[in-house]
């Protein structure tokens, strides 16, 4: 859809983009899809006239159950004077009434990144997409305070290096030099390469794959094993089920159709990447860079995952990452729960404190903070998908 967002954001103004932040068949406006959609209304450019590059993002709280109620949804929404920006920090957004009801939220955000997608669009609460816009941009501001704190960020493409495509290894059409086989605890080439629940409960996975080389392509098979490495980014994240972006793997491996693998020149990158991709702060960012169609689930691709905000690993101090990797073998032994229920669950808990404060130097304040802001998080629709807490489910701090 890159060449669509190009298309309004460079061709048309005075654009709003509405979609509902709703769960099943409730977050789309045709009758016959179960996948989100969003209504787009915009005014093509006169003739010498330049785009504003923003647009007014509008999240209904649920589809418009007729024409009479869709028909005062639209008036709300024009009522709109004046506008919060995605860049004034966790206020919120304007909110849209349809009687006395609240129906949802206005938020004015920039379109000019139409390369790596508009994450502005179908959430509930704006002030977690402003917390999320001013992570990416290196600066962290949680709700009930009243400033930033810099934190070092950057497009993980400057950090380190994705790996290869999964076709690349086994597609004849690609030259393919390997064929897959069931696992095996002494293989030479062990892949990550599907989601398997039972297998990705701790941040230390096993590999789920071995591939053997085809004797006529030795070449090109150990010209591509040399990619191999220990960190590997999770493409589509099921967050009402699965409980890692980033999974690692005691031996360097290759990754598949679900786990590319990143490769960075510093080993003790591998422990801090963990820790931090599976924190709140990393699952926030990677919600807020993910396509989000489906419900409780988000979803990358190789391209748009070297632009895929993280924390710069570059900037931490030999003591920091000493400290990353002491982090890392303290959970190795340790389940998470499934990302949905990161608010209570008391590991990821245990996690952030972990790295807010011992990793990054934070005090408590900030890691109360970023508890709440799991709460936050989770309370979306497109985090949670509808799927039901378990009893007693409550946030630990």
């Amino acid at each position: 859809w890159a060449k669509f967002r190009e298309l309004i954001a460079t061709q048309y103004a005075d654009a709003t983009i509405v979609s509902i932040a709703s769960i099943g068949r409730g977050m789309a406006f045709s009758s016959d899809t179960g996948i989100a959609e969003c209504l787009i209304v915009a005014r093509k450019l006169k003739p010498d006239e330049k785009p504003d590059m923003r647009a007014e993002f509008v999240s209904l709280t649920h589809r418009p159950g007729g024409f009479l109620e869709a028909r005062e949804f639209a008036r709300g929404i024009a009522a709109d004077a004046e506008l919060n920006r995605l860049e004034d920090g966790p206020y919120g957004g304007v909110p849209i009434y349809c009687g006395g009801e609240l129906v949802g939220e206005a938020l004015d955000a920039p379109i000019a990144r139409y390369a790596t997608g508009w994450g502005a669009a179908r959430i509930s609460d704006a002030a977690l997409a402003q917390v999320a816009h001013s992570l990416s941009m290196g600066k962290l501001w949680l709700p009930a305070t009243s400033g930033t704190l810099d934190l070092p960020i950057a497009r993980l493409s400057e950090v380190g290096q994705r790996g290869h495509d999964h076709q690349l290894f086994i597609s004849d059409a690609h030259n393919g030099p390997f064929t897959k086989h069931p696992p095996s605890p002494t293989s030479t080439y062990p892949a990550m390469w599907n989601h398997n629940a039972r297998n990705e409960t701790r941040m230390v996975c096993v590999p789920d794959i071995q591939l053997r080389v085809k004797l006529e392509r030795r070449a090109r098979a150990h010209e591509l094993w040399e990619s191999a490495s220990r960190a590997h980014i999770s493409l589509d994240f099921g967050f009402a089920s699965q409980p890692l972006s980033v999974a690692f793997t005691e031996r360097e491996s290759i990754g598949g159709t679900a786990w590319p693998n990143v490769i960075f020149t510093e080993p003790r990158f591998d422990y801090a990447f963990s820790l931090w991709g599976n924190s709140t702060l990393g699952l926030l960012l990677y919600w807020w860079h993910s396509s989000r169609q489906q419900g409780g689930r988000g979803r990358i691709t190789m391209r748009t995952m070297e632009t895929l905000s993280t924390l710069d690993l570059r900037a931490l101090a030999d003591a920091q990452l000493a400290t990353s990797q002491e982090i890392f073998d303290e959970f190795r032994e340790l389940d998470l729960q499934p990302a949905y229920l990161a608010d209570a669950d008391a590991n990821r808990a245990l996690l952030d404190r972990r790295v807010v404060c011992d990793m990054l130097g934070f005090d408590d304040a900030v890691y109360e903070g970023v508890r709440m802001l799991a709460a936050k998080w989770r309370a979306e629709p497109s985090v949670h998908g509808g799927k039901r807490r378990p009893a007693g489910a409550r946030l630990v701090v």
